[in-house]
C-alpha cells in the first residue's frame, strides 16, 4: 500500500466520525474542510500559536512542524483564522479525569465539531494539516500533549517581563 493509499484509510476513519460519512467526503470535495465531531473517533487539544511557538522555541512553520510531528507523533491541524493562529493535536477521546491545562490548552471532546481539512491542503492559506495522519486510527498521545503544553506555559512565563 502505498503512501496516497495509506493517507486515504486514515480519512476514511475520519470521516466516519460523521453519522453519515459521505457528507464529510462532499464538504472535503467542496470547501476543502469537513466539520466533524470530536467525541466519537478523536478529540482535540486548542493549542494557541503562541504556546506552541514558546514550546518548540520557533517561528519557522517548517521547524514547527517538523519539531510537532517529532513531539507528539500524531496528526495537527492549524487554523491561522481564529484566535491569531491555533493549532489543534487530535487525540483519543477523553473517557474520564480531568484536563489540567483546560486555561492554556482547552480540551475539545463531545458535543464540538472540528473543521478538518482534507488531504490534500498540507500549507497556506486556510485550515490545513501541519502534520497529516499516516494512518487509520492515528492520533496524538495525551501525554504528549499534555508535555507539550507544560513546556510552552512554562517557557512563556519565563519570557514575560516582571
Amino acid at each position: 500500500m502505498n503512501w496516497h493509499q495509506t493517507c486515504s484509510a486514515a480519512f476514511d476513519w475520519l470521516a466516519r466520525a460523521q453519522q453519515e460519512p459521505a457528507q464529510a467526503w462532499r464538504e472535503w470535495a467542496d470547501t476543502g474542510v469537513a466539520l466533524l465531531p470530536c467525541g466519537r473517533r478523536f478529540d482535540a487539544v486548542r493549542l494557541i500559536e503562541r504556546l506552541v511557538h514558546s514550546a518548540l522555541r520557533s517561528t519557522d512553520p517548517q521547524v514547527i512542524a517538523a519539531r510537532l510531528a517529532q513531539s507528539l507523533d500524531g496528526p495537527v491541524i492549524y487554523d491561522g483564522r481564529t484566535l491569531g493562529g491555533t493549532y489543534y493535536a487530535l487525540t483519543r477521546p477523553r473517557r474520564r479525569g480531568t484536563w489540567r491545562h483546560e486555561d492554556v490548552a482547552p480540551w475539545l471532546g463531545a458535543d464540538t465539531f472540528l473543521g478538518v481539512p482534507r488531504l490534500s491542503r498540507t500549507e497556506p492559506p486556510g485550515t490545513h494539516w501541519v502534520v497529516a495522519p499516516r494512518f487509520e486510527g492515528d492520533l496524538c498521545e495525551p501525554l504528549a500533549v499534555e508535555a507539550l503544553s507544560r513546556i510552552g506555559r512554562s517557557a512563556d512565563e519565563e519570557a514575560e517581563p516582571c
